[in-house]
């Protein structure tokens, strides 16, 4: 289920996850997340169609994920200044059960995308050090750590 550069990730999905973003697609078309800082669910990865959710400069793409039997890619995007503070961190995309608030597409689902995180061993750290960040407009840019999942 992953593939990547050099066998490290920054970003996973467990199966319960992808069973979701399965769901999601099949209703509301291609998806994409971002995963902001601050209070509340501000915290939560965030999935709406792409393009609903408008990124820019401040944000970066941390990878596209590849979900089996979903034909395009779903981007995970954080801003800039969020990635700066977990930049030392593996993430891993779960869901479970309640319902957040806010605009995430998996709100009237009882459910919810949370997010569950490690700390990158030294050897995945030094792997993904120096990578580039990719933000909208610079397709040569690298993704920081991405890994195909």
């Amino acid at each position: 289920m992953n593939e990547g550069n050099e066998g490290v990730s920054r970003i996973a999905l467990t199966p319960a996850a992808a069973r979701l973003i399965r769901e999601l697609r099949a209703k509301h078309g291609p998806l994409m997340f971002h995963q902001s800082g601050g209070c509340c669910d501000g915290s939560s990865p965030m999935c709406y169609s792409r393009g609903e959710f408008r990124t820019g400069g401040s944000d970066v793409l941390l990878a596209e994920l590849a979900v089996e039997d979903v034909d395009e890619p779903v981007g995970f995007w954080m801003s800039a200044e969020q990635f700066e503070r977990w930049r030392h961190t593996h993430l891993t995309v779960d869901v479970v059960p309640g319902r957040g608030s806010g605009f995430s597409l998996e709100a009237p689902e009882g459910v919810r995308f949370l997010i569950r995180s490690r700390l990158l061993t030294d050897e995945e750290a030094r792997l993904l050090d120096g990578r580039e960040a990719r933000v909208p407009g610079e397709r040569e840019a690298r993704v920081p750590g991405s890994r195909r999942t």
